[in-house]
């Protein structure tokens, strides 16, 4: 890759880039098709994919940092910062407080799923919002929740922890989560889109894994720093990885990544992958290091296309809207590139 023309670069040729000034901490597609990021300063982005010449928009969301980013349940975005407010962003940039969880309080982890359902992590707890916005339930776990993720379906919604993860029905009477226990500190969190496997990133470097039908383990190790970033395939076929120098592929098929090896894509340079992201809709993933680059790797052949040339920060966000069509990033410096893969040429 070291050795690719600056000509060849995706961004250069389809694409469109900022100086946003501040770390970017996430950034997603709203179910508009509008692309928000969320910075440290405090600030959301939005920009309009579909009409690249229109300028991006901006607000102040938080008193503080951005800690967590993502769309919100029907379109928009939703933030958690640390001056202990839960956001939504509009996608004309305008913003309404959804909760005010504490003031000494940090909201380090946001999801919405598109049933209209929103969780929020605060220290030890889970709260779950309803379509109507309001708190419907507080979910509590033994430690610090790490990551949170819903399934497909917007059924079950888990959370990650000190010695495993907790797994709640969002409808259940009876809150009492069933319990994937695991020794040590478990952070980012991943539901195979089957909703047959839960995948935790853990504090030494490794991954593991739950198969729920029999409550099979799954370790798998050998990363030279922490994990990030779990991305499944659109059938979950395959799990991507950010954390060694190469794109970490697992196959979870066929028995699942048990006593196999994973397939490792776009290495070879000695860059650790800080970020990853698998196509909504084919068995690509696109990838972002530590030193700016970004490339996309097709699994099955290897072959890999650049997209962006480094020399602008570690990667810290990337992402897909929701029909591949466009792909987005950003940067531990505020650079943010979004690129239109529906162009012909």
């Amino acid at each position: 890759m070291s050795e690719t023309a600056a000509a060849d670069f995706l961004l250069d040729t389809r694409g469109t880039s900022r100086e946003l000034g501040a770390w970017v901490v996430g950034l997603a597609f709203g179910r508009d098709g509008s692309l928000g990021l969320g910075l440290g300063d405090g600030s959301v982005h939005i920009a309009q994919p579909r009409n690249p010449d229109a300028a991006w928009t901006s607000a102040a969301a938080h008193d503080g940092a951005v800690l967590s980013f993502c769309a919100d349940a029907r379109d928009g975005f939703l933030s958690g910062g640390d001056d202990g407010r839960l956001v939504r962003t509009a996608p004309d940039a305008a913003t309404t407080e959804l909760a005010r969880l504490g003031a000494m309080k940090w909201v380090e982890h946001v999801a919405a799923h598109e049933s209209g359902l929103r969780a929020a992590s605060v220290g030890k707890q889970l709260y779950l919002f309803d379509a109507k916005g309001e708190k419907a339930k507080i979910l509590p776990h033994p430690s610090a929740v790490g990551g949170i993720a819903f399934d497909a379906k917007g059924k079950r919604v888990a959370a990650s922890h000190y010695n495993g993860a907790s797994l709640w029905f969002v409808a259940s009477k009876e809150d009492k989560p069933r319990v994937l226990e695991w020794k040590g500190s478990h952070a980012a969190i991943a539901i195979s889109p089957d909703g047959t496997h839960v995948v935790t990133a853990m504090q030494e470097n490794a991954l593991h894994g739950w198969r729920l039908a029999d409550g099979q383990h799954m370790r798998m190790s050998g990363y030279p720093s922490k994990t990030h970033f779990l991305s499944f395939t659109a059938r979950g076929k395959w799990l991507a990885t950010s954390g060694a120098d190469a794109v970490v592929v697992w196959p979870f098929f066929g028995g699942g990544p048990m006593g196999k090896a994973p397939t490792e894509l776009a290495g070879g340079d000695g860059v650790l992958v800080s970020a990853v992201a698998c196509h909504p809709q084919h068995e690509v993933v696109a990838a972002g290091f530590a030193d700016g680059l970004v490339l996309l790797a097709e699994i099955a052949s290897g072959k890999v296309v650049p997209v962006a040339a480094p020399g602008h920060g570690s990667i810290s966000a990337l992402g897909w809207n929701a029909t591949g069509t466009h792909l987005a990033f950003g940067t531990e410096t505020g650079f943010a590139g979004l690129v239109d893969l529906s162009k012909k040429g």
